[in-house]
């Protein structure tokens, strides 16, 4: 019975109970009392339809409170958050209740709008960014294309949602590794791009979404201004050495028509060819330096004892003694050859820059986590500029080739690692840290 009368009725028939006492006992001495009949029927009807009305009043005193707070309710679920309930106060559990529900409708109104300018900014930000995304439910079909995609795809968002990724030549992309850089042919152009595909779920469904990035351009601007680099710094070379050997030629014609020619003449000739022949050996080692970067081999990883290494590379500089701070014995997978001819150009710069204010040279060792680093400290001048030391055949010394600094660094790239040169803080000088994973 309880689950076949609804609520309101429930309500009407427990308060109609809770007078049910007194009005028997009202009856009983009506009806048992000295009264006429007139009067009996007359109270009877008095007391009953009182009886009723006070029970059907104490059920509206709870029922519409209920219905409002059940429409407000109604109304939030359908977003609107413009409704406040009336009556909100602390001093009944009504009015708490009230309270509260006015106090989850302004919460849910700023999420709402906090979440509606998330969105709308994502899908700006989605609709302008130069990057291809596209978006696959469980079937392969394509979900969502922003303005990227269309282009790529070469089509209208409203022709290529609901396509399946094997109509659109992308199936080959949703399985595999999840991130490669490949030459591939889309629609909308052909050249170097870079897919990365991610899973996620939206509406409990599994969903793959691909990125996909056109690397072309980014690779031919970089390229472009690696030549513009490398054209200056050869260009700066060249000239320096094919000036004087210029100007010399041009002497020693000249003074092969003199005639009589002088009485030195012949001296000036040895000079002057000496001269052409250094500067001409200064070029050969110029490019024997280029050849050497460019043919710089992978890293063959073998076990290697850390501070063995770097206490032969420390006795292998004889001009001043390379003083080690040891650290923690460390076996790590190295090439070698190639870690040792790191650490003597590091060593011999930081000799080359100590000797020139007579300080001291300082190297050593320490494990940082899944990393250990290898720092080289001298008591130079420092640099005067750390922002082209990396730049290839640049250099501050002189007769400097400016390739072992970047030579170095290919190396420490190569193993997974960095290195960086930075002035010291506390004191002159110049610390180097090679960075490498153990």
């Amino acid at each position: 019975m309880r689950r076949r009368l609804s609520f309101e009725r429930r309500l009407l028939l427990n308060a109609f109970l809770i007078g049910l006492p007194g009005g028997l006992v009202a009856l009983l001495f009506l009806w048992t009392g000295d009264f006429s009949p007139k009067a009996r029927w007359t109270l009877t009807a008095f007391i009953v339809l009182f009886w009723w009305g006070l029970a059907v009043r104490l059920r509206n005193r709870v029922i519409h409170p209920v219905q409002t707070l059940s429409n407000l309710l109604a109304a939030l679920r359908e977003g609107d958050y413009s409704i406040r309930v009336r009556g909100a106060s602390r001093d009944d559990a009504m009015g708490e209740l009230r309270r509260e529900v006015n106090l989850l409708s302004d919460e849910l109104r700023e999420e709402r709008l906090g979440a509606l300018d998330a969105t709308t900014l994502l899908r700006k930000v989605m609709e302008e960014i130069d990057v291809a995304v596209l978006a696959f439910d469980s079937d392969g079909k394509l979900r969502l294309v922003n303005r990227a995609g269309e282009r790529l795809l070469s089509r209208p968002a409203e022709r290529l949602l609901g396509r399946a990724a094997d109509d659109l030549h992308l199936s080959d992309f949703l399985s595999g590794e999840a991130h490669r850089t490949t030459e591939h042919h889309f629609p909308g152009g052909t050249g170097r791009w870079e897919i990365r595909r991610i899973d996620f779920r939206q509406g409990g469904l599994p969903m793959q979404m691909l990125v996909v990035t056109d690397l072309s351009r980014a690779l031919r601007e970089e390229e472009r201004q690696a030549w513009k680099r490398l054209i200056r710094v050869l260009g700066h070379e060249l000239k320096n050495s094919l000036t004087p050997i210029r100007s010399l030629a041009g002497s020693l014609e000249t003074l092969s028509r003199r005639d009589p020619r002088p009485g030195d003449w012949e001296d000036d000739l040895r000079r002057g060819l000496a001269v052409i022949g250094a500067r001409s050996e200064s070029l050969n080692r110029f490019m024997d330096a280029y050849a050497r970067l460019a043919r710089l081999p992978p890293p063959s990883l073998q076990p290697l004892d850390l501070g063995a290494l770097i206490r032969r590379v420390a006795g292998l500089e004889t001009r001043m003694e390379v003083a080690v701070a040891a650290g923690p014995e460390l076996e790590v997978k190295a090439d070698g050859d190639q870690l040792e001819q790191l650490l003597i150009n590091v060593v011999r710069n930081a000799v080359d820059a100590s000797l020139q204010t007579e300080g001291g040279v300082k190297m050593g060792w320490e494990r940082n986590g899944s990393h250990f680093e290898v720092w080289v400290q001298d008591q130079g001048p420092g640099l005067p500029a750390t922002a082209n030391l990396f730049v290839p055949f640049f250099t501050t010394k002189p007769g400097g080739s400016g390739i072992g600094l970047v030579l170095c660094r290919e190396i420490a790239e190569a193993h997974g690692g960095t290195l960086t040169l930075e002035n010291r803080q506390a004191v002159p000088g110049c610390e180097a840290r090679l960075r490498l994973p153990l």
